[in-house]
Formats: C-alpha cells, structure tokens, sequence
C-alpha cells in the first residue's frame, strides 16, 4: 500500500517523529512523509511512534485508494490537529476550559482524606505483637493491625467533634507514647464523628472489609453513620485463638508521632480535611460520599501496595526503630518510612484520578464505519437511531447516563453490532474503549479472533484475557513462556492481577509513578477488553486485599458490555446488579446483550444503573437523566427514561409482533418417558431415531445422514448416556456415532473436540465439512446419525449448528438456548419436530422426585415451587410444537408454570423491596457495601470452586498438583482417582490420543519433556460444589466423573 504520513509535532516531539518516519518513508515536505509499505511495516511505525508519543506528538496516516481518494488509516497523538478524516486545522479558536466540582472540591475532598488515612494506616504496627510477628512469621495476631490503629485514633479523638478532632491534630495534640486499655474501647466507633468515621473506614479495610457471623439477613436499612457503630474488633480483627498474646497488642516502645515528619504530615493533611468539612457533610447528605470512599479507599491501597512493593530506601534516617514489612532478607522498611512513603504515593494516586479516568481509546476503526452487510441492516438502524437521539439531546458527550438492551436472535451479529453501538456512544462517536464481559472462559478467544478478524482490532489495540496461558498457546500456536513464582513479605506487596492477558500495544510511561507491573497496565491501557465476567467483577466481590483495584480502575475509563447477560442465574444475578451499579457509579455506560433477557432482569439491572448513575451525577454537576436503547434486529429505540418497566414493555411487544410473523425454524415436542431411570437412555436412543428420520439431508451415495445433540443438564449423566449409546442396539443399517462434551476434561483433549466440533458444525449453510469425513466415505450403511452429547457448555457462545436436538430440562431458558444452535445458519423449515424435550430430567428419576431437580442448573430452590416435575403437567406443548422461540422468555405471559417459575425468581431476585444485605435493594439503597456482609451472602459463582489438576502420561504417577517451587506431587491417592476401564469405543465419533497429542505439544512449543508439557497442557478444572473431592473416575475419552 502507498502511504503518507502527516506530522503536525511540537518542541522535541518534531525531531524524535522525525526520526522514526525518516527511518521508513522518503520526506517529500518538511514534515510530509510517503513510502510503499507492507501492513506489517506499518504497524511497526505506528508502535515506534507511540513509544515516544507525548503531548506535542501529533502523526497522521493516510493510505492512498484510488487517484482521486485517499482514507486516513490512524492518528498518534494529539487528534485535536486533525478533523476526523485527518484534514489539519487552518485556523484555531481558543477557550478558557472550565474545571468543575469534581477537579476542585471533590478531589480536594478525596486528597485530604485519602493522604490522611495513609498516615493512620499503619500506626497499628507499632505494637511489640506485630514488631515481634516481623521477626517470626509464624505468629499471627490477636488482634488486627488494623484495629489497633483505630483504639490509636481513638485517642486522638476522644469524643470530639469535627472540628476540634482535627483541630487537636492540627495544633500538635500528638503524643508520642502512650498505653491503651483495650478493655476501655470495646465500641470507639460510636464516638467518632463524621470525618472520623470515614477516615476509619479507610484504615480498617486498607486490606480487607469488615464480616462477621452475625445475621443481618432482611435487616433494615442502614444509612452510613448506623452501619459505622456497627463495627467492632469482632468483624474480622480478632483472632480468639490468639487472645493470650492481647497485652502485646497495646504494648508500644514508641509510635511514629515520635516522627517530626509525621507529626508534619498529619498536621498539614488535618488542616486541608477541616477546610472540607462542608464538602464532605454535602456529600454525606446527597449520598456521593460512596464514591468519595470508594476513590479514597482505592488510592490508599494502591498506594499502600506500590510502596510495599519497593525496595528499602537505605538513605532514610529514622527516628524510631520500629518496622512496618519484611523481605527475603529480613525487615525491610522502616514503620515512618513506610507511613510517609504510602502518603506521598497516595496523594500521587488522587492527582491521577482523571487520568485513570481519561485513558485513550481506539480510534480509526475503517470497518465500524461501513455499512453493515445485507441481512444486518439492523445495525446500521441502531447507530442512526444513537446518533439521532444525541443530535437531539442537551447532554456532555464525555460524561452521559446510558443504560442499552440489545436482544436481536441468535446469529443475527450482536457481537458486531455491539462494537457499533459503543461506539457511537463515545464522546465524539468515532472510539472504542470497553469491556466485553463474557460467561465463559473459553469464549473469550473466540470472541477476540472475531473482533480481529470482523472489526479489524489489532493486537494493540484489543487485549484478552484467559485463565491459562496454555489455552492461548494451543489457540495461537505461540511459544509458552515459563510462569515465574514471587513471595512476598507483606499483604501489601501481593500481585493485584495474576491471568494471563494477551496484548501487544505500547504501555505509556504516564502512569508509571502508580503502577510498575507490565500486566497491570496492560490490563488499564488496551483499548477493548474481551474478558469473563469474573475477571471485572471483583470490584465489586473481593472481600479482602487488593484484587479490586485493577478492575476498578479498569472501570473508571470503560464501558461494560455483558454478553449473554442471562447466561447466569440465581444470586449471580444479584452479583452482577453490583457490578452494573459499580459502573454506573463511576460514570460508564453499560449494554446487556442476549436474545433471552426477561423483564424483569432488564428492569432490575436498570435500576442498578440508574442508582449507580445518580450518584456520578450528584458527585460531578451532570443530568441524572438515563438515555437507554433497545434493540434487535427489528426495531431500535433510543430515547430518554421516563417510565423504563413502561417502555422496555413496548419494545418487547413489537418484538414478538415481528417474532410471531416469522416462519417457524424449530418445533418441539415432549419425549415420553417412565419413572424407571434404566429405561430412561432407552427413551432418549428411540427419539434420536425419530429426530433422525425426520431431520436429516443426503450424501452424494443417497445415504441419509444426521446431526444432532443430546443436552445434559450435568456431566454424570451427561457421560452415563454417551456409555449407554456406546453399546446399545440400534436397527440394523443404522450406524450411530457419539462422544461427550463437557468442561471435566483434560485442557489438551477438550482443545481436540473443540477444534475438531468446530471445523465439523460451523458454516453449514456454506459448507457440510462432515461429508468429507472418513466415517461418511467408508460406511457401508445407509443412515448414519452423529450425536455430541453435551451439558451446557454447548448452550453459549458456540457457533455450531445442529439439525436437531434433544433437551434434557432444567429451566426454560435451556430450550431456547439450545434452541438456538438447531438450524442456526440455514433457512429450513421443518413439517415435523426438531427439537425434543424429556417429559423428566435425570434428577427427578435418580431420586423419585423426592428433593429439588430443576436446579444446578435452574431456577427451582423448593419443593413446591413446581406442582409437578412431569412436563405434560407444568409445560404449555402445545404452543411449543407450533412454534418454540423466546417469545415467553421476554415477556411474563403466564405462558405456562415451568417459565413462569424463572420470571418469579428473577423478579424476586432483582426487584425485591427487603433491604437486607443479601439483596440487591440492600446494596443500591443500604450502606452495606461499606462491609463484606454482601459478597458473604451472595458470593459470585457460589456453587463452583475447583481444584486444578494436571494430567502426567506416565500411568504411575497420573493426577498431580502444582507445588510453589515449580514441581508438582501426584494425587490419585489423595483425590481416590480411578481409571475408568470402560473400551466399548467401536462407535466413538473421534478418538484422541493423550500421549501423541501430548508429544505434538512438545514439538510444537519446544518443551524438554512429557512431564513439562503435562504440568501446562495437561490442566483440568474440577468443580468441587463446595465439598470435598472423594472418589473420581477418569477416561481419556469421558472425562473426568464424581463418584
């Protein structure tokens, strides 16, 4: 391609661009460059540029595309130089910019209280019990640092007022040495006034938030000062087990007031947090105190962390002996050094507050800006519909409350028509910089390739992250790196990120004086973030240390789009109401995306935001209007909320309007069955005989062929039926073959199946790769029936089409979803059912009904939820052989008791009126969030936890753990792992091979050996459900199965 580039560079930034351009291009003007260049050679312009990009950096690129026309490719630098087609400015018109509330009062707010609870923070430490812990890490403390700072500051206090509190402080009120009774202070935060409360807060959560075992379930609501006096050494800083070691925790040689530069510091920070009293009491009364703390507590920690992290400053002269962390070699910083050290850093982390907010996004996206294909013209309607709507309205284009619904059908390109929709809700409607939070890890490659290859992102400029680097080195085929193992002395010091993250762009140097770690700042900087939901949503879960910090900075500059929101159930959903209200709050915008979302889900989730959004809006002078889109690939409404449950209503009635005019893809019908589970795979083995007689196409000999999917709800049976049609009979001139699919497998094994399932049930309706297979060519029968039998890991994200299915219940949601991998790609429309549905689920049979079934997946939590687990009974069939779409999904028609059952749930879940902090009103409208009681109640992914587990081909060792010094220890014994002997394999649909596929591997990643290759490849996750493991069968072909 012929190029060229247009420098518009100031003071230094002119010779450095100068020599990077000279380096590539032949200077035909003064700062006018043009060369033929390959894509690749221009990439490697644009990084050298961006390393040494700064403020008076300002490159354009034009790439010439005809005689007549040429398109602007990227802009590095100032893009203020250039207009959107990258045309330089001839004249300038000048502005005085106006710093609002949030540059002057709040940050001054933030500032004094987060540096002045850096000064408190560690006071604790001076304590002989913690000076002694130093020295031997074995002991743990009675008491909690943390705490023993607040009796501390409780006697500077000593039931005064704010004012005179500060006022004391402020005139040298300091002593240097003193006893505490603890007896004496068994509540000090009742005393505590407004200021003092909050600068508490700051002090004892600096490494974990406050929980105890109390029951608080459909409490009231409490406002900030009721939850404060709540708190005492019982929530979490005590530890009975040590209480004979008390008398050493108020036991103190000298403190850091015996520091003039401390006693400096506190009498400076105490002056500027009296000069805020009035702002800190406003934003207790409109409630934008949440986010002043929130601010605050994460400044504090992060400046707590990049402190501990450095290295000893072995030119500071202390005027005390105390200590405040370890190394390896010993004690290491002393206890003023660190105090003054964390305070310093602290007011840095304030001062960078806007730039944690205003981190670039990805501009010049060519794809985004043509018009979509035909067929997904609806796309193009959204973003006029966006666009329309912000021509129309008085708002910031930086800062504006929005709140998307997009629910167009499965396969109609959400994903591609969500990067256009964010888009043009950036400031100037030609960026990106979001978040794609997905439910499963696997997809999150899946959708990055997507992006790379749909949108054009480039490795710079979209980053992935992915539990394991061996998922993206058996995805990309990239060398491995060895993962390298730290230890830390001190809680402060611990990684605040440790997955993997793909990411190849420039790190500016800007916030290098915050964050040193080149992962971290990968995750701050790359413009577009494909991720699982669980890596962004500890900002909202993390109970203890400083695993929050990254994905609430994170927040701080994107939007958050969550994909196949309703993928999740039960108190997850309340989980995720955190995290929308999170985002809210910190001024994003947020976009639920799938095709099955109920009311009330949309309802409640709005509400989150709007709350979250309300308190930005307070805090910073903005509108607390809420713009909200819906959208699918019929209609698109943008329009300001006035009555949301009102106008959500009226979309979806549109929608099943269009829906029910569409002619029906997929029909379904209950698969009779009897209460006797032996006869149970028996039903299943006849229905796949019928699905097949009635859905299939022809090869080129005049065979009929098929493919279809039986879902499981679980993995036991899941491999139970796999076994079962492995052996059974099926008529003669039948050729059947099988394999199961789920998440119990080896890491390199699952990768086989997933890629091979790929290249077999992607693009049917282009190309039916499975006639091309070996099996086809070489049977000598004239049917032949391929079945996966899969659980839910087939229901998301997967891009595979079926020509009919088989659905063993657990909620109604799982028809649709598998629903919608049955003739996803191709216009078929079937006479007879393709989809069945078992008048029973494997639970209801393997206990006679006798305990809740429809749960693990589903919705069910009591007996008596349902009136019958016979889907005759509770299960409207009838209008599903018609016709089985999301039509009852979306709305709550009354449709029918098994649907009904998730709106119930759902509605309860989100919409609930109890304030307790289990709840999510509790979290929005309660000052719950100020303790742990929240994520102790509703943890995220509650059911799961896992243990890995990695897969050595030597039979003698088998199943091992990882240890900390990079070797592992074998655990068939601990674990009782059993190898399944089970061999009927005859009619396996693929066979894979542990051993050779684990000495490609090798090859291909240029191991020393089996072993090593094992201990990155050979990973397997096994839930635990909150037990422990005992009693494990394994099949290289199966997977792993409970007992």
């Amino acid at each position: 391609m012929l190029v060229t580039f247009i420098s518009e560079c100031e003071k230094k930034a002119l010779s450095r661009t100068r020599r990077v351009l000279d380096a590539f291009a032949n200077r035909i003007g003064n700062n006018t460059w043009q060369t033929p260049i390959t894509e690749e050679g221009l990439n490697a312009v644009k990084r050298l540029l961006q390393k040494t990009a700064s403020k008076n950096t300002a490159v354009s690129c034009h790439q010439l595309k005809s005689r007549i026309r040429t398109e602007l490719l990227w802009v590095v630098g100032n893009r203020n130089k250039f207009n959107n087609e990258g045309v330089v400015a001839v004249n300038y018109t000048e502005a005085d910019k106006f710093i609002g509330e949030f540059e002057m009062e709040n940050i001054r707010l933030i500032r004094a209280l987060a540096v002045l609870s850096a000064l408190f923070h560690d006071l604790g430490k001076s304590s002989t019990a913690f000076q002694n812990k130093l020295k031997d890490s074995k002991k743990s403390d009675a008491i909690r640092h943390e705490w023993v700072s607040i009796l501390i500051l409780a006697k500077f206090i000593s039931n005064k007022n704010d004012e005179e509190w500060l006022q004391n402080l402020i005139d040298g009120d300091l002593e240097d040495k003193f006893d505490l009774d603890y007896q004496d202070i068994k509540e000090p935060l009742k005393n505590f006034p407004d200021s003092a409360k909050m600068i508490a807060w700051l002090v004892f959560t600096h490494h974990l938030l406050p929980i105890n075992d109390k029951n608080y379930k459909r409490s009231d609501s409490f406002n900030f000062k009721e939850i404060m006096n709540l708190f005492d050494k019982e929530w979490g800083y005590f530890n009975k087990d040590q209480k004979l070691l008390i008398r050493e925790c108020f036991d103190f040689k000298e403190l850091p007031s015996k520091s003039q530069k401390w006693q400096t510091q506190v009498k400076k920070w105490s002056r500027k947090l009296k000069e805020c009293l009035p702002d800190l009491e406003k934003s207790l009364a409109d409630g934008s105190y949440r986010l002043v703390l929130n601010y605050a507590r994460t400044c504090l920690m992060l400046g707590d962390h990049y402190f501990s992290s450095q290295a000893k400053d072995h030119t500071h002269k202390s005027e005390m002996t105390l200590y405040a962390n370890t190394d390896k070699n010993g004690l290491k910083q002393f206890l003023d050094e660190h105090i003054l050290g964390v305070a310093k850093q602290t007011q840095k982390n304030v001062d960078k507050l806007l730039d944690f907010e205003n981190i670039p996004p990805v501009f010049d996206s060519l794809q985004l800006k043509k018009s979509s294909p035909k067929g997904y013209e609806w796309q193009d309607k959204a973003v006029k519909s966006i666009k329309k709507w912000r021509s129309e309205q008085k708002i910031d284009n930086n800062q504006f409350g929005f709140f998307a619904v997009n629910m167009a059908s499965t396969g109609k390109g959400k994903t591609f028509a969500n990067a256009k929709i964010m888009r043009m809700l950036s400031p100037k409607m030609d960026s990106l910089r979001y978040i794609l939070a997905l439910g499963l890890r696997t997809l999150t490659l899946q959708t990055g390739n997507e992006y790379q290859n749909k949108i054009g992102l480039k490795d710079d400029e979209l980053a992935v992250l992915i539990g394991s680097k061996a998922i993206n080195d058996l995805h990309h085929k990239d060398k491995a790196s060895e993962l390298k193992n730290n230890s830390t002395g001190s809680e402060s010091e611990q990684e605040l990120y440790n997955d993997e993250i793909i990411f190849n762009g420039v790190l500016s140097q800007g916030l290098d004086t915050v964050l040193k770690n080149k992962k971290s700042k990968q995750l701050l900087y790359a413009p577009v973030l494909s991720c699982t939901i669980d890596h962004i949503i500890g900002a909202t879960e993390t109970k203890r240390g400083g695993k929050y910090i990254l994905p609430f900075l994170r927040l701080m500059s994107s939007d958050l789009v969550i994909d196949e929101v309703d993928d999740f159930d039960g108190k997850d959903l309340i989980a995720i109401g955190r995290l929308i209200h999170h985002a809210g709050m910190l001024g994003r915008k947020v976009m639920i995306s799938s095709a099955t979302i109920p009311p009330d889900l949309a309802l409640g989730f709005f509400n989150a935001y709007k709350e979250g959004w309300q308190i930005f809006a307070k805090m910073r002078g903005k509108t607390q209007e809420i713009g909200c889109l819906w959208v699918d690939e019929f209609n698109s409404s943008t329009k300001i909320e006035k009555n949301y449950q009102e106008q959500h209503a009226n979309f979806i009635k549109k929608r099943i309007q269009k829906l029910k005019q569409e002619k029906p893809k997929r029909k379904a019908n209950i698969v009779q069955c009897s209460a006797d589970i032996k006869e149970y795979f028996n039903a299943i083995a006849e229905e796949i005989l019928i699905k097949h007689k009635d859905n299939n196409f022809k090869d080129t000999q005049g065979n009929t062929i098929s493919i279809g999917v039986v879902r499981m709800a679980n993995i036991k049976p899941t491999i139970a039926l796999t076994k079962h049609l492995l052996i059974c009979n099926f008529p003669e001139g039948f050729e059947i073959r099988t394999m199961a699919y789920h998440s119990a497998q080896v890491l390199l094994m699952r990768h086989e199946q997933e890629k091979y399932l790929d290249s077999i049930l992607k693009n049917r309706d282009k190309n039916n790769t499975i006639l091309k297979e070996k099996i086809v060519k070489d049977s000598t029968n004239k049917n032949i029936i391929f079945v996966l039998v899969a659980t839910p890991v087939e229901e998301v994200g997967r891009d595979h089409d079926f020509d009919w299915a088989i659905i063993e219940p657990s909620s109604f949601r799982s028809f649709i979803q598998m629903a919608g991998r049955v003739l996803r790609h191709r216009d078929i429309y079937p006479d007879k059912p393709n989809i069945g549905i078992m008048q029973y689920n494997y639970k209801t049979l393997e206990n006679n009904g006798v305990e809740v079934v429809f749960n693990n997946p589903g919705y069910q939590k009591n007996q008596d939820d349902l009136s019958s687990y016979d889907l005759n009974k509770i299960l409207n069939i009838n209008e599903l052989f018609k016709k089985l779409d999301a039509t009852n999904r979306i709305q709550d028609s009354n449709f029918c008791e098994f649907s009904n059952l998730e709106h119930k749930v759902i509605a309860k879940l989100l919409t609930s009126d109890i304030f307790g902090p289990e709840t999510l009103k509790g979290w929005l409208e309660s000052a719950w969030w100020l303790s742990a009681m929240p994520q102790k109640y509703v943890k995220f992914r509650e059911s799961l936890g896992e243990i890995t587990l990695f897969l050595i081909s030597d039979i003698n060792i088998g199943f091992v753990e990882k240890d900390k010094w990079g070797g592992y220890e074998p655990k068939n014994k601990y674990y009782a792992i059993k190898y399944d002997d089970f061999s009927a394999f005859d009619r396996l649909w693929i066979t894979r091979d542990y051993e050779q596929l684990l000495k490609q591997a090798q090859l291909d990643f240029n191991k020393d050996d089996l072993t090593k290759t094992a201990l990155i490849f050979g990973e397997i996750n096994i839930a635990t459900y909150g037990k422990d493991l005992n009693g494990i069968i394994y099949n290289d072909q199966l997977g792993f199965i409970r007992k």
